[in-house]
């Protein structure tokens, strides 16, 4: 694997320098730098390395990225300098007229801080469908017939088996099913509850979940990764706990709380997301060995993260479009 990532990087500088116009370079940045290039699929294949080897693995990728993505720029801002100006002539001597550069949404950059930590931390990246089934949303997460969970007027239902995916559990379901253990990935995405909005909750938010299954994995293993997140995106003050709780698909389950400080000093904790050890029955599902492999996971609300870091209270505002609140990102 480590081969083949300094292949991929190879490549990518030897292509760039054949590029010469800005056409080409955007054709570059596709192929190489886009959500579907080469370069970031090269970093969601760092989780199937070895254990013995994912963490230098995860380090070279995150090398050749920045080399390749340096060049990149580097070129670009060359292209730029050397373009000729086609069309009317321009009076330099009128006042200018203001740019203003954009930039990435606050929740898809707090996303790419999250799958850039946890990429380091070897995990791979999944990826699932919005509209999901019953067996995906439901049925193989544990949660039976009759729970409150699968009452209709707690989901956006399309038809009695199709519905808005109300957690991204479901792209661990699609994971096993697909691949079997060691499994180490991450999967974020969009969900949807018909929550009354307030200043912390809303009918469409974002989630990131974690799933590890293997030989031997513990509830040790869960904390021990949930404390090295914080420590990284928080800061190693930050105050957190874990609290009993219950979920279908985990057991043991807990929340995990962040304590959060309001702009008039008020102190409250807020719930984040959910973790535990994977229930039997949801390996069983996908025809995994509960009797051999064992499994924690984990979903965090991202606005929830965001809001914490950021100290932000409300999270309504994140979907309010007010260049205002979004240009302090």
């Amino acid at each position: 694997m480590l081969e083949k990532f300094k292949q991929i990087g190879k490549d990518a500088l030897e292509t760039l320098k054949k590029v010469t116009s800005p056409a080409e370079l955007e054709e570059f940045r596709i192929r190489f730098l886009s959500r579907k290039g080469t370069i970031t699929q090269m970093l969601s294949q760092i989780g199937q390395a070895s254990p013995r080897h994912r963490k230098q693995a995860g380090a070279l990728a995150n090398k050749i990225k920045q080399e390749v993505t340096a060049a990149f720029e580097h070129l670009k801002n060359s292209l730029q300098g050397t373009s000729v100006q086609k069309g009317p002539m321009v009076d330099v001597t009128l006042p200018g007229v203001d740019f203003q550069q954009g930039r990435a949404h606050i929740i898809t950059q707090t996303v790419n801080e999250l799958l850039e930590i946890f990429g380091r931390m070897g995990f791979a990246i999944a990826y699932g469908p919005e509209v999901e089934d019953e067996w995906h949303n439901f049925v193989a997460l544990n949660i039976p017939q009759g729970h409150p969970a699968r009452d209709p007027s707690d989901n956006f239902c399309i038809d009695a088996n199709r519905l808005l995916r109300s957690q991204t559990s479901t792209i661990q379901i699609r994971t096993m099913e697909k691949q079997k253990p060691p499994i180490r990935v991450v999967a974020p995405g969009r969900v949807y509850r018909p929550d009354t909005v307030d200043a912390t909750h809303m009918f469409m938010f974002h989630q990131l979940e974690a799933l590890v299954v293997d030989e031997g994995v513990s509830m040790v293993d869960m904390k021990s990764t949930i404390a090295q997140f914080i420590s990284v995106f928080f800061g190693k003050d930050v105050k957190w706990r874990l609290r009993p709780s219950f979920f279908p698909f985990t057991e043991p389950s807990a929340e995990v709380d962040l304590l959060f400080v309001a702009d008039d000093g008020t102190k409250k904790w807020l719930e984040v997301g959910g973790c535990g050890m994977v229930d039997p029955n949801v390996l069983n599902a996908v025809n995994i060995d509960s009797e051999k492999y064992t499994g924690w996971a984990f979903g965090f609300g991202i606005e929830r993260l965001a809001m914490r870091k950021y100290g932000i209270t409300d999270i309504r505002l994140f979907f309010e479009n007010d260049i205002r609140f979004l240009k302090q990102f």
